[in-house]
């Protein structure tokens, strides 16, 4: 049984206290690069520019891998990690096609289509296979 009622929520990190203490040097690295200066100074030289940001050496790790889901896992704010994905060229739409894995043309048609069914995706024990 999980530990807290919504981590049977599939695909889902809610962004919940314990994950914003956990997240909160990461979350201060993505949202530095909202200004020109911090994302030139990180584009130069990424692992330099990280060196500032006290992160866990995962959290370094997914950023530079640009590892999305994991950002999220280890406490990143999707709307703090989505400037990194900005810093990168990837807007929003084209975000959400990666982290889900279906690509950004087959993520647009199902939003276009009314998004995901809710059948088998409410929660993960529905699967039979999660404990």
């Amino acid at each position: 049984m999980p530990e807290k009622d919504y981590e049977d929520i599939p695909g889902t990190f809610v962004f919940d206290a314990d994950r914003s203490r956990e997240g909160y040097h990461l979350n201060q690295f993505c949202i530095s690069l909202r200004l020109q200066k911090n994302r030139d100074e990180f584009n130069a030289d990424e692992e330099k520019y990280l060196d500032k940001y006290p992160m866990t050496a995962e959290q370094r790790d997914a950023v530079l891998k640009r590892d999305w889901n994991r950002l999220l896992a280890l406490g990143g704010n999707i709307y703090y990690t989505s400037k990194l994905a900005a810093n990168d060229g990837i807007n929003f739409q084209n975000l959400a096609g990666l982290m889900t894995g279906m690509g950004v043309e087959k993520y647009r048609e199902m939003m276009l289509h009314g998004g995901r069914p809710i059948d088998g995706n409410r929660y993960k024990t529905e699967w039979g296979d999660e404990d």
